[in-house]
């Protein structure tokens, strides 16, 4: 499977470009070692992790006040009659 490292992405074949690279940043993939393990050091998981663009998405916030408005609501309902 075709693998990008400076994207960190797998690539299904037919994703790639004619010429062998990748469609987000224009690297050459190499995909001759098939056999290869993907492991922590190979993913750079720490670069991943070190992103500054990293913000909830509106649906998760959405769900988490939805959540606390119902635990809310149910911690009150026993006591209003």
């Amino acid at each position: 499977m075709p693998w990008c490292e400076p994207c960190a992405k797998y690539f299904t074949p037919s994703s790639v470009c004619e010429d062998g690279s990748c469609p987000q940043c224009g690297a050459i993939i190499d995909a001759t070692d098939m056999n290869e393990r993907v492991t922590a050091e190979s993913l750079r998981m720490r670069d991943l992790a070190d992103a500054t663009n990293q913000r909830a998405p509106w649906h998760f916030k959405l769900l988490m006040f939805l959540l606390v408005a119902y635990l809310g609501w149910r911690i009150i309902a026993p006591f209003v009659d």
